[in-house]
């Protein structure tokens, strides 16, 4: 592809992702609470021969369709969602992590016979124990079913895409499938459908499905699906079957296929660019996402799929059910190796030098839940890194020995003027989060601090939102002299100190500068 086109394309495409910002799309399907609970095993039970976990934490989030609408949110999207709950605990807790992505919800049901499912995964360091699942898969009742069509009928003509997030759990009855996918057809309205039934013909009329390879199998009666060709027979002869327009086969490792079933459209194989695979759950839910998003936007199912791609491979790099960004998204169709691999459609491509992400507070603490769900040891340290020194480095390299990711927090340029003088900060703080991103001991760089002398200077806020398992402090102070040291403790982390490099100071290197310029 000509270096222009390839651009143009680009470029296309970063403008298809900023018009996603306040288009709205509704999320129909099963919805459900994930827990992780987090322990350590150091004793077999007296009472029968299993491990006994000692409980240290629990995180929970939103799971089934509720993956959806999380990364619809992180896409700028007007996200509406029409699920089940039952009448209980859960089902508040699910209705605070939606809210808290600004979504509304009332859109959900209470079911008085029917629990809200709750799946629930027990982590010894980054070993899962068990897995247990709370839950009622028994359709819903007529009743039931007619109060979520009512819903649908509600906010359908306001929303440009309709996701259908099938998980068998008992919504998505083939009655109300057939009528949502109905009447969004009256109102023009694309429908795109994760699939859980074999039978595609439970989705006839879908403009979508999104089947990954082994579903695509079972709907095909159990063939063997390697090649593009074996792809393409296969989502020809469903489409034909069920009236579905479009299949996005998702294929792991090999990236994408698009199939229409107008059979003079081309098809588009498009491959994934290499990354490191972590967590592959999730991962159906962001490339559904992304297409809705884009086909609200306005974008064609060739350019949807494009994107999807790109956030489908940002999915399996992170640990769990991660909703995607539009600044991850822009950020990954901007990197060179990212798009001239994929939208060339050509394996290869160059890697790239390293660069911690400058997160905001609600952007860290996904990548520290991401990283304690794989088992790492989380650091922190934080200072205000003006000029950075040899010093620096070395104090930074000691402290990536005692953890697996660590974090730095920068005191904000207000923070660093009120305790250091009103001549610094020598560098923005935009410039001291670029280089220490660069260093390759640091994974993640984050701000802090406040704006006015009155205000919480210490990193005290930012540990107790992270919660970190390890804080470093550089130089020779004692624990109880660090006002960070009571919020540290009250969650149960370490506290390490670590000594300076003698003679190497921010202070002396200004001061060097300032007897050269004299």
């Amino acid at each position: 592809m000509p270096e222009s086109l390839l651009n143009q394309k680009i470029e296309t495409l970063n403008a298809l992702v900023r018009r996603m910002s306040g288009q709205a799309v509704l999320v129909v399907g099963d919805i459900m609470l994930d827990r992780f609970v987090y322990g350590t095993v150091d004793r077999i039970s007296p009472e029968s021969p299993v491990p006994v976990l000692s409980i240290r934490r629990e995180d929970i989030m939103l799971g089934g369709c509720g993956n959806a609408l999380a990364s619809l949110c992180g896409l700028g999207i007007k996200a509406r969602i029409v699920a089940v709950t039952g009448n209980d605990d859960p089902a508040q807790s699910l209705k605070t992590l939606i809210e808290h992505l600004h979504a509304t919800t009332d859109g959900l049901i209470q079911d008085q016979e029917r629990p809200t499912t709750i799946k629930t995964r027990f982590m010894a360091g980054h070993q899962q124990l068990l897995r247990s699942d709370f839950e009622d898969v028994r359709p819903v009742s007529a009743a039931v079913e007619l109060a979520l069509l009512e819903k649908i009928k509600m906010i359908l003509p306001d929303v440009k895409a309709v996701i259908l997030s099938d998980y068998g759990k008992g919504v998505l009855t083939k009655t109300l499938t057939q009528a949502i996918i109905s009447l969004a057809k009256s109102f023009n309205i694309p429908v795109i459908v994760d699939p859980k039934q074999s039978d595609f013909s439970y989705y006839a009329g879908a403009t979508a499905i999104t089947p990954n390879k082994k579903e695509l199998s079972a709907a095909c009666g159990g063939i063997v699906l390697n090649t593009d060709n074996e792809i393409e027979k296969a989502a020809q002869a469903v489409m034909q079957k069920s009236d579905i327009e479009y299949i996005v086969a998702t294929r792991s490792a090999d990236g994408l296929s698009v199939l229409q079933k107008d059979e003079t459209s081309a098809p588009l194989h498009l491959k994934s660019q290499a990354r490191e695979v972590y967590d592959v759950s999730g991962a159906g839910d962001v490339v559904i996402a992304t297409i809705a998003a884009a086909l609200a936007a306005g974008g064609t199912m060739d350019q949807a799929a494009h994107l999807a791609n790109i956030a489908g491979g940002i999915a399996v790099s992170k640990v769990g059910t991660a909703p995607i960004r539009a600044e991850e998204l822009i950020e990954a169709l901007n990197e060179d190796s990212t798009a001239h691999q994929i939208l060339s459609m050509r394996e290869g491509g160059g890697g790239l030098a390293h660069q911690a992400p400058l997160c905001g507070w609600d952007e860290a603490a996904e990548y520290v839940g991401r990283w304690r769900r794989r088992g790492l040891k989380i650091g922190f340290t934080n200072g205000c890194f003006d000029i950075l020194h040899a010093g620096h480095v070395a104090y930074l390299n000691e402290t990536r020995q005692h953890c697996d990711r660590l974090i730095v927090a920068l005191n904000r340029d207000s923070s660093v003027k009120i305790l250091k003088g009103s001549d610094r900060p020598v560098h923005n703080e935009q410039s001291r989060a670029t280089v220490m991103g660069a260093l390759a001991s640091v994974d993640l760089v984050i701000l802090f601090g406040g704006l006015n002398e009155t205000d919480d200077h210490t990193a005290c806020a930012l540990l107790e939102r992270l919660q970190p398992d390890i804080y470093f402090k550089g130089g020779d102070y004692k624990a109880e002299d660090i006002p960070e040291s009571p919020t540290v403790r009250a969650y149960g982390g370490e506290i390490k100190t670590l000594m300076l490099v003698d003679g190497l100071s921010t202070t002396n290197a200004i001061k060097k500068l300032s007897e050269f310029a004299a």
